[in-house]
């Protein structure tokens, strides 16, 4: 291992060794490397943009928000973190799913309002996520996260070494995602655990965190494909959980607050409105199955039962828009943004309509506004689209980076429209090199053209460094053309060089590359 290996080893294990506190909830000392401050900035920066890419807040009976923020408050007050910025939200979101962002930023979705029975049971599921918020349970995942990064780092350093170079490197560090998709079984354990602590302090029945977890015991029965994907990704069902609340329950006395009438009293709207939200369910699957009339007549029924939901006007827009019926798509989308003005799904949906009818001005202004509401690749493709054939290139590199990070087909054209536009600027983002040495001393030179588009024109320029301040006069290597994906390998006439020592004092810069605009068709 080289020795810059071992200084990132080195550091990584100071790092670990300075970086424990005490969980303010169990009182334990446990790994951290996010501060208080850092976890409160976290969740202020992510609560909206994650409300936003979880179908925005729900709308249509503001009271519901009023009730679960009080309740919510109520047991935050008596938890071992009350001092925390706190803010409770219910989402416009039929999965059964409930989450708390670092620094107390706290969601549940409609959808597991409807599963629940009363108030009891609410304050379950909020003082769970409130000890996660309290006991710094998603500083924890940070640092975890972090320090699986220090290790992919240390594997990058040592695929370069290998000569992957910067393909190597980024390989390495994708795989530590997969650490961080839920919390652990500890951290579930001990939400639930101090969870019913603060329903008691509260004046709630602990029973209702059993029940809870019973429902959700129940639920999760022969769904393990699709319902896992919602509550459970995230918080695991388990028996073990049940009889692990059916234990610390024992150690309360009798009573409490269940509230069952008043609660079903103040969900009495989305009980009124969920046949409505069904059809919209069968409304998507029509749509997913290539079947727009049949989603528009489920989009007829939930609209007479529900019209100020924009969801549904959203999905009549995308029915209209697949049967090529661009005037009323339009229409509807438009009717969804006057019902929800605060949701970046409606703007997004009418601006892209309005880039396929070439109403460019348009569709810029409600791509914008999605973009403010909730920064999406399609958005940034397309606004990149716009500034393109408006000229303004440096707007459009801009986005078309934005949008590149993405997955699939969309992140696809990004990168090949990029290289289009940025790779005769900077040919070295796009075209890899790396030097090596002959059997005969003479010196190899590797391009490698890492985009979906062939070059031409592609040169690069091999300099030697005499010492740490001088470098010599270099040459220039004319490559000419390299397919996409393809790399090639030339002997230059530079050499014989006089072992590894000499070749470490060579270094190579792609200095031109003209991409290949694609032939149409």
């Amino acid at each position: 291992m080289r020795r810059k290996d071992l200084l990132l080893g080195f550091s990584a294990i100071l790092l670990i060794l300075s970086a424990c506190s005490v969980n303010p909830v169990t009182g334990e000392r446990q790994l951290s490397l996010v501060t208080a401050e850092r976890e409160v900035a976290i969740g202020h920066q992510q609560y909206l943009p994650s409300q936003q890419a979880q179908g925005g807040r729900y709308y249509i009976d503001p009271e519901i928000q009023f009730y679960v923020a009080s309740v919510g408050h109520k047991l935050a007050a008596l938890s071992d973190r009350p001092g925390l910025p706190y803010e409770f939200v219910v989402l416009n979101n039929p999965v059964p799913n409930a989450w708390a962002l670092p620094g107390g930023k706290i969601a549940i979705n409609r959808g597991l309002l409807l599963h629940l029975q009363d108030e009891a049971e609410l304050a379950a599921v909020l003082a769970h996520e409130i000890v996660h918020a309290a006991a710094r349970h998603s500083a924890t995942q940070i640092t975890r996260g972090t320090l699986i990064n220090i290790g992919a780092q240390a594997l990058g350093a040592a695929a370069q070494s290998n000569g992957l170079g910067e393909l190597g490197g980024m390989a390495a560090q994708l795989g530590g995602g997969a650490w961080m998709a839920s919390y652990g079984r500890d951290a579930e354990l001990e939400s639930d655990a101090y969870g019913m602590e603060y329903m008691v302090r509260a004046g709630y029945d602990p029973r209702g965190a059993v029940r809870l977890q019973e429902t959700f015991v129940k639920l999760a029965e022969g769904r393990r494909n699709d319902f896992l994907t919602g509550l459970f990704a995230s918080h695991p069902p388990s028996q073990a959980r049940v009889i692990a609340n059916k234990e610390k329950v024992k150690t309360y006395p009798a009573g409490g607050m269940s509230q069952r009438a008043g609660f079903q009293k103040k969900i009495a709207q989305l009980r009124k409105d969920q046949p409505a939200y069904l059809a919209q369910a069968e409304a998507m699957q029509a749509l997913a199955d290539k079947k727009p009339r049949r989603a528009l007549q489920y989009l007829d029924k939930a609209v007479k039962l529900q019209s100020g939901e924009g969801q549904f006007w959203e999905l009549r827009g995308r029915a209209w828009a697949m049967l090529e019926q661009p005037h009323n798509a339009e229409k509807a989308y438009s009717t969804a943004i006057a019902k929800n003005p605060d949701y970046f799904s409606h703007y997004l949906a009418r601006g892209l309509l309005r880039f396929q009818r070439g109403e460019h001005a348009g569709a810029e202004e409600d791509l914008t506004h999605s973009q403010k509401l909730l920064p999406t690749p399609g958005a940034s493709l397309y606004l990149g689209d716009i500034a393109r054939v408006a000229g303004n290139e440096k707007a459009a590199i801009a986005y078309y980076r934005e949008a590149a990070q993405a997955k699939g087909d969309i992140g696809t054209q990004a990168r090949d429209k990029l290289v289009l536009l940025d790779m005769s600027r900077a040919p070295n983002r796009y075209i890899l090199n790396r030097l090596s040495m002959a059997s005969d001393g003479y010196l190899l030179l590797t391009v490698y053209n890492k985009t979906n588009i062939p070059v031409s024109g592609l040169v690069v320029h091999v300099t030697e460094s005499t010492s740490s301040l001088v470098t010599a006069a270099g040459a220039q290597i004319a490559i000419g053309d390299l397919a996409a994906n393809t790399q090639k390998t030339i002997t230059t006439a530079i050499g014989p060089l006089a072992g590894d020592a000499a070749l470490q004092r060579y270094r190579a810069l792609v200095i031109a590359a003209r991409p290949l605009e694609p032939v149409a068709h």
